[in-house]
């Protein structure tokens, strides 16, 4: 902050003592010392606090990004299934619109068959596929197929 060298504070030094003199210099010096100390501690208590305010200020404007960032996605998303449901609707009745259509009542029978065959074929190819083999024999021991395995 200031560039004082050991010239400067003999001067002052010299010039405190001569004018408050010897018995008064000691008191004076360990007063200014005090002084010296609460304004170095204040000064590096509002550092402190401004930093913290900056960080926060930070951190604030990164969570209304995120913020936005997400509200954009969960918009895009329920603009996608809207028009998904929108779209498979009209595939499933023609005749039938989804502005048409009463959305207080339950959906008719007819509606939910497409579903339950859905249903039906997923659970078909489920059990259609084969179980995975384990390469190791249940006993630990490594079997001879097994390349990897060898003792180490």
């Amino acid at each position: 902050m200031f560039d004082i060298g050991f010239l400067e504070l003999l001067i002052i030094g010299v010039v405190a003592l001569l004018v408050l003199g010897p018995e008064r210099l000691p008191k004076a010096a360990r007063t200014a010392g005090l002084w010296i100390g609460k304004i170095k501690r204040t000064v590096s208590g509002m550092q402190r606090e401004i930093n913290a305010q900056l960080e926060a200020e930070e951190l604030r404007q990164k969570l209304e990004e995120h913020q936005k960032s997400i509200n954009s996605g969960l918009d895009r998303t329920r603009k996608n299934v809207e028009s998904y449901i929108e779209s498979s609707g009209a595939e499933a009745d023609p005749q039938k619109t989804p502005q048409a259509r009463d959305d207080t009542s339950p959906p008719a029978q007819a509606d939910r068959q497409p579903n339950a065959e859905a249903a039906s074929s997923a659970s078909a190819e489920a059990a259609e596929h084969e179980p995975v083999t384990p390469s190791t024999s249940v006993s630990g021991t490594p079997s001879a197929d097994d390349k990897d395995a060898t003792p180490r």
